[in-house]
C-alpha cells in the first residue's frame, strides 16, 4: 500500500478483507466476467493463472486468488473497488438471502416437490458419488474410480449400490446430499447423468467432471476443467493416477502419501 499514511492503509487493508469475505462467499466465474467488462480489466481477472480455476474446483487457496487480484486491480485503478461494491450491492445486497457455491460458508434452505428430503442427513466427509452411464463398457472406468477413491481415502457409492427407495431417483438425490464430492462421466453425454449433475451443482457440490471426449461436455460446463481418458487399460491406469491426485487435494485430510 505505497503511498497511503497508516490509517489509511488500515482502512484500506480492512476494505480489501472485507471485499475479499463477501466476494468469496457469492461470486461466480459470471460474477468475475462482469466486473471485468465494466472496469477494463478483463484480461487481468482471465490471466490470473488460478482465481477462476480455484472458484471452479472449490479450492481453498480462492480468498487468498479474490485477494490477490483485488489488490492488483486496486493498483491498477482505485476506482474499480467502487465498480465491484456496485455489483455486490446489486447481486447481493443481502447476505442471507442467496444461494452460495460454497456450501461451507452459507446455508440454503429448499422444499423440492420431487424429491423426499430425509430427516438428519448430514454430509459424509469421505462419501464420493458416482454418477456414470450404468452401460458394461463402463464397468472397467467404474473399477478405475472406485481405485481412485480407495487411495485418497473415499467411499466410492453409485446409485445401483444402493436401494434405500422405492425409486432410484430418491437414492440417487439422497447419496448427493450425503457425498462430499461427486465424480461425473459425461462420456456419451448420458441424460441421466447431465439432470444428475445439475442436482449436484445445485446442492453446492464440488464436483469433478471426467469424460473420453471434451465434446461430450456440456457448453455450459466447458469452463471447467475435466479430466480426459482414453478407454484402455493405459488411460484408465491415467484417469485413477489424476482422479487419486484431485481427490486427495479436495480431501480434508489432504493428500495421502505416497504408499511404500
Amino acid at each position: 500500500m505505497n503511498g497511503y499514511p497508516d490509517e489509511q492503509a488500515k482502512q484500506f487493508g480492512k476494505r480489501i478483507l472485507e471485499m475479499r469475505d463477501h466476494i468469496a462467499a457469492n461470486f461466480t466465474a459470471g460474477d468475475w466476467g462482469e466486473v471485468g467488462l465494466r472496469t477494463g480489466h478483463s484480461a487481468l481477472i482471465e490471466n490470473h493463472p488460478r482465481l477462476l480455476r480455484s472458484l471452479d474446483w472449490g479450492d481453498q487457496d480462492y480468498d487468498e486468488n479474490v485477494q490477490t487480484v483485488l489488490l492488483q486491480l486496486a493498483q491498477r485503478d482505485p476506482a474499480v473497488l467502487d465498480e465491484i461494491d456496485k455489483v455486490l450491492a446489486e447481486k447481493y445486497p443481502d447476505e442471507t438471502h442467496f444461494v452460495s457455491a460454497r456450501p461451507s460458508v452459507k446455508k440454503i434452505t429448499f422444499a423440492p416437490n420431487v424429491f423426499e428430503l430425509p430427516d438428519g442427513i448430514s454430509v459424509e466427509a469421505d462419501l464420493a458419488a458416482v454418477m456414470m452411464p450404468f452401460d458394461a463398457e463402463f464397468v472397467p472406468v467404474h473399477q478405475s474410480i472406485k481405485d481412485a477413491c480407495k487411495a485418497a481415502g473415499y467411499r466410492c457409492v453409485r446409485a445401483d449400490d444402493i436401494w434405500d427407495h422405492s425409486t432410484i431417483m430418491q437414492d440417487i438425490f439422497s447419496l448427493l446430499l450425503k457425498a462430499a464430492v461427486v465424480i461425473v462421466d459425461f462420456t456419451g453425454r448420458n441424460p441421466n447423468v447431465m439432470y444428475e449433475t445439475g442436482i449436484a451443482h445445485t446442492l453446492g457440490k464440488l464436483v469433478i467432471p471426467i469424460s473420453q471426449s471434451t465434446g461430450d461436455v456440456p457448453f455450459d460446463l466447458k469452463h471447467h476443467r475435466v479430466l480426459v481418458y482414453l478407454p484402455n487399460n493405459e488411460g484408465r491406469a491415467a484417469l485413477t493416477a489424476a482422479l487419486t491426485k484431485k481427490l486427495g487435494q479436495v480431501s480434508p485430510a489432504g493428500p495421502k502419501p505416497p504408499c511404500a
